[in-house]
């Protein structure tokens, strides 16, 4: 297995184990509900957007080791940062695990995110990488359906 591999099942159990900012944020917090019909998974989101900015952030919910994972990671990507480039964000997040002509894993702004490249060579899963990425977009854009990754 390649070190790229084996870091990965290492990220991947490690936020499986213990999410990051896996709670739920008080009153006044954005929320948005996620489903992945295919897997099983769901998670809710919540977010505190202030000027912009994602000062915190937390999610709630069940899946596969991957959505849990991602999520947990995403919540530590974009909490502190604003809210624009927590979008930006989601596109080179997206395009990593889609494969996306022009995905650029070594863009620095990915950081640990790039663990997740592997998922593209397993179509299935890369609706479980994508989950909490078209919550948090359904978050920040206050939209009231459940985001899916269908």
């Amino acid at each position: 297995m390649s070190d790229l591999g084996e870091l990965y099942q290492q990220v991947i159990l490690d936020h499986n184990q213990k999410p990051r900012n896996y709670h739920i944020l008080g009153n006044g917090a954005r929320r948005a509900d996620g489903h992945n019909p295919l897997c099983g998974d769901r998670l809710t989101l919540y977010l505190d957007v202030k000027d912009g900015l994602v000062k915190d952030v937390g999610f709630q919910g069940s899946g596969c080791a991957i959505s849990k994972a991602s999520a947990s990671m995403m919540t530590d990507a974009v909490k502190g940062h604003s809210a624009e480039d927590a979008v930006a964000l989601f596109r080179l997040f997206h395009d990593l695990v889609t494969g996306a002509p022009g995905a650029d894993a070594d863009d620095p702004r990915l950081g640990k995110l790039v663990v997740f490249a592997g998922v593209r060579d397993y179509p299935v899963r890369v609706k479980c990488a994508t989950l909490a990425w078209h919550t948090l977009r359904a978050a920040l854009d206050q939209r009231d359906d459940v985001a899916s990754t269908e």
